[in-house]
């Protein structure tokens, strides 16, 4: 697979070819250089433990206003805001201004004008990019959605509570439109407090605004875009599913002598009739303007491709795939996760059936039963590695598969293999096994002849998938084994890295 010159990506929507992103949304490397480390060092023995001891400190001192506070409320009526909740709300505003300010945050510059919750009854804010995006959540004391076991955190879970958070249950099926219907209850009560929401979902590396989800759009109301900005020649900020971990974030911001803070709130955008019946369209509009003021290009990437790029199969994703570009273009064309399983046999049977012939994009669009829109023709791009525009379909159906079910490695082989293997010994040679694992993975280039040559006992330069079965099972890690060597793959924030950065792309990470 292959990732055309160029795609869509644009600053304000106006359809202007520009290069993809050339960093990919969902991982952050830090280097540094030798003063720099030194400066770490010094700082890890000198400034870090006082400011963490100062910044617990105030979040102690804190608690028992939040705690007081939120004794005796109701989760579904807001009641009146007494003299006494508002020099609460100060104290509260103080005691993390200060926290903040321990942590190196000395000077936050604000731009713009707070909209009053008649107004905006919703803050929108992006992009999205560490824990500490709290610091808005602090200055304004305005309720967030979070899951709901943050609230049992000791200590925190108090503070967290007291900003009358919409909470979101995991356990509960029903989660999402319980939250969706409460979220917009709120908006379209004149009691309730302003509503910060994230709307990209999941944490990104400020490098452009990925999808944003349609939750703040529902309720069809009036809201305030925040766009937040941390200007530091060194960014320790930045915590993405790829990068380093929630501590050492914290350990490595509260060793720079002073973090940059910058809110800025743009203009109210009201939604028009045709927006307040398409909450889609109305969050893509509010994500244009926010990127306009970021000066970032937008992309069609979602929380769903970060969930994609970090799946625990045992074939992970590279950092360079070009999945994530195929599962953004699978969305469009409305193949859902959930409903396209049963359709991939069926798809597998048909492609076997063309044992290995190329098809032109007329072809493609009649297999897939859709017409030759530029969307097909985007898909097909990918898989035309030779540029002679022509496809193997059994390429589209192995990826297919991997978008579908990504944790699912050896039903993927299987479906591969039936593809693949000759009629009279159902065995695959070393160069089929090489085009069905490219494509698994999203990449161009890959070099599969350790792990053949480990799977093919016989040396008779074929293997079955009973013997590629019987090999996955044995060695769990085959890939990062026999397949990567240098090639860096997305880790959880929990990992260590099997290898040094590299720089790139996506390619030159379903609802």
């Amino acid at each position: 697979m292959r990732l055309p010159n160029c795609r869509r990506c644009s600053v304000e929507g106006d359809g202007k070819e520009l290069a993809p992103p050339v960093r990919n949304p969902f991982v952050h490397d830090l280097r540094f250089t030798t003063l720099q480390k030194a400066q770490i060092a010094v700082m890890t023995v000198t400034l870090f433990p006082l400011r963490l001891l100062m910044a617990a400190f105030m979040m102690l001192l804190a608690w028992p206003f939040a705690f007081l506070a939120s004794m005796g409320r109701s989760e579904t009526t807001m009641e009146p805001q007494t003299l006494w909740r508002r020099v609460v709300d100060v104290v509260l505003k103080t005691l993390m201004r200060a926290m903040w300010f321990t942590g190196g945050f000395h000077w936050m510059k604000v731009k713009g004008r707070q909209a009053p919750p008649s107004e905006a009854p919703i803050f929108t804010l992006a992009p999205h990019s560490s824990y500490f995006d709290a610091i808005p959540v602090t200055m304004t004391m305005a309720s967030i959605v979070m899951k709901a076991e943050s609230k049992d955190i000791p200590l925190w879970g108090t503070l967290i509570k007291y900003i009358r958070p919409v909470f979101v249950s995991r356990s509960d099926q029903d989660s999402r439109r319980k939250t969706v219907e409460e979220i917009k209850r709120r908006a379209l009560s004149d009691e309730w407090p302003q509503i910060m929401i994230f709307p990209e979902g999941t944490c990104t590396n400020r490098s452009c605004l990925i999808t944003f989800k349609p939750g703040a759009f529902i309720p069809a109301v009036p809201v305030q875009p925040v766009v937040i900005r941390y200007p530091n020649t060194l960014d320790t900020i930045t915590w993405t599913w790829q990068g380093p971990g929630a501590f050492k974030i914290l350990w490595l911001t509260l060793c720079q002598l002073h973090n940059e803070f910058e809110i800025e709130y743009l203009p109210t955008y009201t939604p028009s009739e045709e927006e307040k019946k398409n909450p889609a369209l109305f969050a893509q509009n509010v994500r244009r303007i926010m990127a306009k003021a970021l000066d970032v290009p937008i992309t069609d990437y979602t929380f769903e491709d970060c969930q994609l790029a970090m799946a625990e199969g045992q074939l992970r994703l590279p950092s360079d795939t070009c999945l994530l570009e195929f599962a953004r273009l699978v969305r469009r064309l409305g193949l859902k996760r959930d409903k396209t399983g049963r359709i991939l046999e069926d798809y597998g049977m048909r492609a076997r059936k063309r044992r290995g012939e190329r098809v032109q994009l007329e072809e493609f669009a009649r297999f897939l039963d859709v017409p030759e829109t530029d969307l097909i023709s985007d898909m097909f791009a990918l898989f035309d590695e030779h540029e002679d525009g022509t496809m193997d379909i059994r390429e589209f159906v192995i990826a297919l598969s991997v978008v579908c079910r990504p944790v699912r490695t050896l039903e993927t082989m299987k479906l591969a293999f039936k593809m693949y293997v000759e009629e009279v010994d159902s065995s695959i040679t070393e160069g089929e096994l090489a085009c069905i694992l490219q494509t698994a993975l999203g990449v161009a280039d890959l070099s599969v002849t350790s792990l053949f040559q480990a799977v093919d006992e016989h040396d008779d330069g074929k293997i079955t998938f009973e013997s590629f079965q019987s090999f996955a099972e044995l060695h769990p890690d085959f890939a990062e084994e026999f397949l990567f060597g240098e090639k860096r793959l997305f880790q959880s924030p929990s990992q260590t890295p099997v290898a040094p950065p590299a720089s790139n792309g996506f390619c030159k990470k379903l609802d």
